[in-house]
């Protein structure tokens, strides 16, 4: 943990602030949430239903509330358009990202392609790419959109 966010966990406690949930400040953390909003673009625009589930999705996991979580989906949004490729995010997430925190990944990218009621060929197109990207075989990315579909993400209720 870097000293900043030691000195601000020991000030918290001094003071009797509550915790602050986990902040994306690393570029992997930054870069797995602006997957999420290329995929949720990927048809020219962020939809309204789509930016309402993304900001649910991100509430208590890396933002403490709705503004926050705006506030981390215009960050996310500025660092998807100075990326080429999904590829070049993938990367950025490292290789370090265990198995279940990428699947998770998966199926977050599977909730938010669904938001607006269904998924659309080239958002299916566009997350089975990024399932392979993230070292995924068919067989389990048919299993994590089974999984996002019929249930949604903590966090990201409809």
């Amino acid at each position: 943990m870097p000293l900043i966010n030691r000195l601000i966990a020991y000030a918290a406690d001094l003071f009797g602030a509550p915790p602050l949930p986990a902040a994306p400040q690393e570029d992997g953390q930054l870069a797995a949430i602006a997957l999420l909003v290329h995929v949720a673009r990927v048809d020219g625009s962020l939809a309204t239903v789509e930016r309402a589930r993304l900001a649910r999705m991100l509430e208590g996991r890396f933002a403490r509330d709705e503004a926050e979580a705006r506030a981390l989906i215009a960050r996310a949004t500025d660092m998807d358009d100075e990326t080429r490729d999904v590829a070049d995010l993938v990367a950025m997430i490292g290789r370090d990202t265990s198995e279940a925190q990428r699947r998770t990944l998966l199926e977050m990218a599977w909730a938010v392609a669904a938001a607006d009621g269904r998924v659309q060929e080239f958002e299916d197109d566009l997350v089975w790419r990024l399932g392979q990207l993230l070292g995924f075989e068919d067989g389990q990315i048919t299993a994590a959109k089974a999984a996002a579909l019929a249930a949604p993400l903590r966090g990201a209720e409809a």
